[in-house]
């Protein structure tokens, strides 16, 4: 996609020569690479003009992981001057090709626990970029998850065991259960192939509505995850608004458009001589609530007027 130019080219002015900056995206197409590609533009970048960029996508990968690695080293080969990364598991294969490239996360879960960076604050190393998580994100997930199914007296929870930040997620959700007075079941699947066993399991204990935690492995595989909960009758709420766009009920997670648009600062910043190192990472800032009104009627849900009114998008 090409823009118009927004004044001089402030890569090519930056770094000295008449060589466009290479730039590596590698994430997911649709909206979200646009969100990108917009906040290069808003910075005067003009894609065939004074940036190149190389992509690779994430919603070509099946289930085999080396795929992710396979990718990102296509990227590094390529001679990339930064490279963008999206979800965790991506953020993690990019940082398995390169320990020079800098990288800049548009999406991380939870950077330090992952090991990206050493703090916020002060990354260290060649990372940093966006968080998308905050420790009440998942307070207010189960909050409104009981405002679509009022009444309900078990929820199940879907964990990745290999995803660090979980350990944290859980620990809040089962604090927030208590003062809401609901039960939790917690299943865990750490790769696609055990996706049914793990949801089989919330059936067996009588769940009756289900929770899915922010994971990467869960966003790339998010149409199977959510036919999976569909058939299972189970209402779901998400870490993701991308699950709802795939056929989910409802999501409450930061801003997954403005996390990509700000990856651009970070972009523009390298890209004028800073180091990731000193970059401090930023946390989110807006979170939205989408409700998907086609899937819950489907789920046999009826969504009360109040909770409609908070939410930031209703997909019909």
């Amino acid at each position: 996609m090409l823009f118009p130019a927004l004044g001089a080219p402030p890569a090519a002015n930056a770094q000295g020569s008449g060589k466009a900056p290479r730039i590596g995206f590698f994430g997911p197409r649709g909206e979200l690479v646009q969100s990108f590609q917009r906040g290069l533009r808003d910075l005067g970048y003009t894609e065939g003009h004074n940036i190149t960029i190389e992509y690779r996508w994430t919603d070509v990968i099946s289930d085999d992981p080396r795929q992710l690695d396979v990718l990102a080293a296509e990227l590094v080969g390529l001679g990339v001057d930064v490279l963008v990364a999206s979800v965790t598991q991506v953020i993690a294969a990019a940082r398995r090709a390169t320990t020079t490239v800098p990288i800049v996360m548009a999406n991380a879960g939870g950077p330090v626990a992952s090991g990206f960076v050493l703090s916020l604050a002060r990354p260290g190393g060649n990372v940093t970029g966006v968080s998308r998580v905050t420790p009440d994100v998942v307070g207010k997930q189960l909050q409104f998850l009981l405002g679509a199914v009022p009444g309900v007296a078990r929820i199940g929870v879907l964990s990745n065991p290999d995803n660090p930040l979980h350990v944290h997620m859980l620990s809040r959700a089962r604090r927030e259960a208590l003062v809401l007075g609901v039960e939790l079941e917690v299943a865990e699947a750490s790769a696609p192939d055990r996706l049914e066993a793990a949801l089989e399991g919330f059936g067996r204990n009588r769940a009756a509505a289900a929770l899915v935690l922010g994971d990467g492995m869960f966003f790339l595989n998010r149409s199977r995850l959510g036919n999976l909960l569909v058939r299972a009758r189970l209402p779901s709420m998400f870490a993701n608004t991308e699950h709802v766009e795939a056929g989910g009920p409802m999501s409450y997670s930061a801003s997954s458009r403005e996390n990509y648009r700000r990856a651009a600062y970070f972009v523009d910043k390298i890209l004028k001589g800073a180091k990731p190192a000193e970059l401090p990472v930023e946390q989110p800032i807006k979170f939205e609530l989408v409700i998907n009104l086609k899937t819950a009627k489907g789920l046999g849900l009826t969504i009360s007027p109040s909770l409609l009114l908070q939410a930031d998008r209703v997909i019909e």
